[in-house]
């Protein structure tokens, strides 16, 4: 039988919380706990973003100046879609990091999650003229998934902002080129399967370029590839299941976040 106790470390709600709220609060704070395990912390730069449940459009997303690793639910900063803080909050927010962001929630009813790394495999190839090569068993799922935006330099000019949402189109991974991905989430989970998809399909294909040229994957083999992924099959929790593993490895590592 599965134990659904709260790690001792877990702390009330604050009052000022709704429930739904501090739901939210901890699986972000989840969300950046498992990225930083998986070595996807960049300082105290990138972001995840995620809708805050209710009827206003308010987001939560990290403190600027906080590294991955001290990011708690109480420390979260709720902002609206123009990066404007809501309430109280101890730190700032990375202007970088709300530019498109904020765009994307805004104008995109489905991405209740957005997320942006700067992992080496990753924007590596953002860095390739052909970019992501569907040859590799992660690279399949996400056949006729992925868009590309042309680098502008560093995102901290508003403008830009539309002309991302232009790129991604209706797609749920877009491509920053010399720059970095970003993926788009009707859920967390779902969110960071994405993610884990780009960033292992990426790893991949800089180890077979490294030997030599990619074999090909016939375009209806990918196509079946993207219909059968678990990563976007409700049965399987379109990527829930895997995130509640992981929440269980940092809550036995530090279930600080949960406070």
């Amino acid at each position: 039988m599965t134990d659904t106790s709260l790690p001792a470390a877990a702390a009330p709600r604050p009052s000022r919380y709704s429930p739904e709220e501090w739901d939210a609060r901890v699986r972000l704070a989840a969300a950046y706990r498992i990225f930083d395990h998986l070595g996807w912390s960049e300082l105290i730069y990138n972001h995840i973003s995620l809708r805050v449940p209710g009827t206003e459009p308010h987001f939560l997303i990290n403190p600027f100046g906080l590294h991955y690793s001290e990011v708690r639910a109480s420390n979260l900063v709720k902002v609206d879609t123009k990066g404007n803080i809501i309430g109280h909050s101890d730190w700032p927010i990375n202007p970088a990091g709300f530019t498109f962001h904020g765009k994307i929630h805004e104008q995109v009813p489905d991405a209740h999650c957005v997320m942006h790394v700067h992992t080496t495999p990753t924007m590596a190839v953002c860095c390739l003229d052909e970019g992501l090569s569907y040859t590799n068993f992660y690279a399949a799922q996400l056949f006729g998934k992925v868009a590309y935006h042309e680098f502008e330099g560093i995102t901290v000019h508003a403008d830009e902002g539309a002309r991302i949402l232009d790129s991604a189109g209706s797609k749920p991974v877009l491509l920053l080129r010399n720059h970095g991905p970003v993926t788009m989430g009707r859920t967390l989970p779902q969110c960071l399967s994405l993610m884990w998809l780009i960033n292992r399909a990426c790893e991949v294909q800089l180890a077979t370029l490294a030997m030599g040229k990619p074999r090909a994957i016939a375009q209806p083999v990918l196509e079946s590839c993207v219909r059968d992924s678990l990563n976007f099959d409700p049965k399987y929790g379109a990527g829930q299941d895997a995130f509640d593993a992981l929440q269980r490895i940092v809550d036995r590592i530090d279930p600080t976040y949960r406070s």
